[in-house]
């Protein structure tokens, strides 16, 4: 069967990976990328004089292990998210330019690394702590259904299909192959194509059935133009 596509289906639920952000917080207290030679921000100036910065990073994390992903804005939980990667710099300017070009939390993380690398201010190890933390949020969506009956509900199977799938730049076609139980036994992502076509296959996804034993399949295809 083929899931139809809603308009508001495109908003990833990205709230079971915010837990992964405290253990990264953990890790903070050095600065994990060495200032360059002749840096303003050299450590006789955080000692001396310590930036508003810093007052502002340990409360912010300590909001964050005390009260939960629920008390943080999106561009406060991206600041957590790129502290590591940019640890001598206000970024609450930066997070909320990320979030005013691309729109929210999971659509920053989502954006592909060539779109982020056109942010003035953004470096490679920043796009990778963003990267990370997309994975996470990929893989936490498997294990849960790879955990419980998919089709136990509609609505899991739309939830794991926009975690896995919204906000892609081009069309692609994916196939969730169910054993005879309506558990996943793998998740294939079969085509991908341009902004507005995708081909399909029908002797690939029987073929493809058939090796893996599946007893039923579900077949998901997106639309980048979110809009429409």
């Amino acid at each position: 069967m083929v899931l139809p596509r809603r308009r508001d289906q495109q908003t990833i639920d990205f709230c079971s990976c915010y837990v992964l952000i405290a253990g990264m917080l953990r890790a903070m207290e050095k600065p994990q990328f060495p200032l360059p030679a002749g840096s303003d921000e050299s450590p006789r100036a955080i000692v001396g004089d310590a930036p508003h910065y810093l007052g502002h990073r340990m409360r912010l994390r300590e909001r964050f292990l005390d009260a939960g992903a629920a008390a943080l804005a999106d561009y406060e939980l991206l600041e957590l998210v790129l502290f590591r990667a940019i640890p001598r710099r206000d970024l609450k300017p930066l997070t909320k330019m990320l979030l005013a070009r691309f729109g929210s939390f999971a659509e920053v993380i989502s954006a592909s690394r060539e779109r982020l690398k056109e942010v003035k201010g953004l470096s490679d190890g920043a796009i990778i702590e963003l990267k990370i933390i997309q994975a996470a949020a990929s893989r936490l969506a498997r294990g849960q259904v790879n955990a419980r009956h998919v089709l136990s509900s509609w609505s899991s199977v739309l939830d794991y299909c926009r975690t896995v799938m919204a906000y892609g730049e081009r069309e692609e076609f994916r196939v969730l192959f169910l054993d005879k139980r309506n558990h996943l036994i793998a998740d294939e992502r079969q085509q991908v194509g341009t902004v507005d076509h995708t081909p399909v296959y029908p002797r690939e996804v029987v073929k493809r059935a058939l090796e893996l034993c599946a007893t039923a399949v579900i077949l998901v295809h997106n639309h980048p133009t979110w809009s429409q």
